[in-house]
């Protein structure tokens, strides 16, 4: 990667497993490896959306980033500091530079709290507005996210799916941060609604100068707002790269599956799916060699007994994949023609 480019997030060896106990005294008797090695840089200003299936260990990811989960081993970086190693109170401080959007705009949000509550709880927090300075404030940002002031008097039942998630945006920008996690935040709501929260993320990005790590499994949605993105197969990154280049050149057997289940809006274009046979293996006890190789329709002996590191291909710059076999899947068209 350029040494130019100035990195706001830098995780390095991340590792989050938790621990199964059995037994009358709560004996731990294995390990489920949700996160099991991710290393990834954040461009300041910049989108990464981390894609897999359900169960990858994306959302624990973006937890433990935040040290809303106790990572295992590994080291987060943020402008510059060590999240795992701050003290209490440095680490609350840095919370105000540390946000997170929920999925849920339904559970995410207290039933019993109006939304002036919801929003301007964090400024109470850490006594950054109180009185009317808080009431100014929750205002601005509502209208920030496309709400009207009148809405601060009102619950979270009254309002759409939409809405909910517009309030969300409004609690995570109070306390003006430079990182946001968005972990899932459009796969709740209906499609038409899913662009429009996609359009108010990057006009906040481009305001604010926002940096974002976009969590997803909608690789058609992560394509509109991502600048890299990585891909996750049960608890590692199996490829990274632009946006822009992943999706004209994927290049692990994993991602071109996924790429193969996009639905495309042009009816004379022939469709390749690519079916993946088998389950997800099990987290908690997965395959030796690569973790992928039970599903692949290209692997060899080879896959079954080694681990690839992520290694960079031939090509455009920081296009890195862990496949031993990537290369024959080049001159395979994805998505028909």
């Amino acid at each position: 990667m350029e040494s130019t480019k100035k990195y706001l997030v830098d995780v390095e060896g991340l590792k989050t497993h938790f621990p199964i106990k059995r037994g009358l005294f709560s004996r731990v008797v294995g390990h489920v490896k949700a996160v099991d090695g991710v290393s990834f840089k954040i461009e300041a200003g910049k989108t990464l959306g981390l894609v897999g299936e359900s169960g990858c260990g994306k959302t624990t990811v973006g937890r433990t980033i935040l040290r809303l989960i106790n990572a295992t081993e590994g080291k987060v970086t943020f402008g510059g500091r060590e999240v795992f190693d701050l003290p209490s109170r440095e680490l609350r401080k840095l919370r105000c530079d540390m946000q997170l959007i929920f999925q849920d705009p339904y559970s995410s949000l207290n039933p019993r709290m109006t939304v002036a509550n919801i929003v301007g709880e964090s400024l109470t927090t850490h006594k950054i507005a109180a009185g009317r300075d808080r009431r100014r404030k929750v205002d601005e940002l509502l209208e920030r996210v496309g709400l009207s002031p009148h809405h601060s008097s009102r619950y979270p039942h009254e309002f759409s799916g939409g809405q909910r998630q517009r309030i969300g945006i409004a609690r995570a920008l109070a306390l003006s941060p430079k990182f946001i996690v968005c972990d899932e935040a459009v796969s709740a709501l209906d499609v038409s609604i899913q662009s429009q929260i996609i359009n108010l993320l990057q006009d906040l990005q481009d305001e604010m100068g926002l940096t974002y790590l976009f969590i997803a499994h909608d690789l058609a949605v992560v394509e509109h707002i991502s600048d890299y993105v990585a891909v996750m197969y049960l608890g590692k990154i199996v490829e990274y790269t632009s946006s822009k280049e992943l999706y004209k050149n994927p290049l692990h057997p994993y991602t071109r599956a996924l790429m193969s289940a996009i639905p495309r809006p042009d009816p004379h274009r022939r469709q390749q799916r690519i079916v993946l046979g088998g389950e997800v293996p099990s987290p908690s006890n997965p395959p030796s060699g690569c973790p992928f190789h039970p599903r692949c329709p290209i692997a060899e002996h080879r896959c079954t007994m080694e681990i690839q590191q992520l290694k960079q291909q031939d090509g455009p710059a920081e296009h890195i994949v862990a496949c031993w076999k990537c290369s024959e899947w080049k001159s395979v068209p994805v998505g028909g023609t």
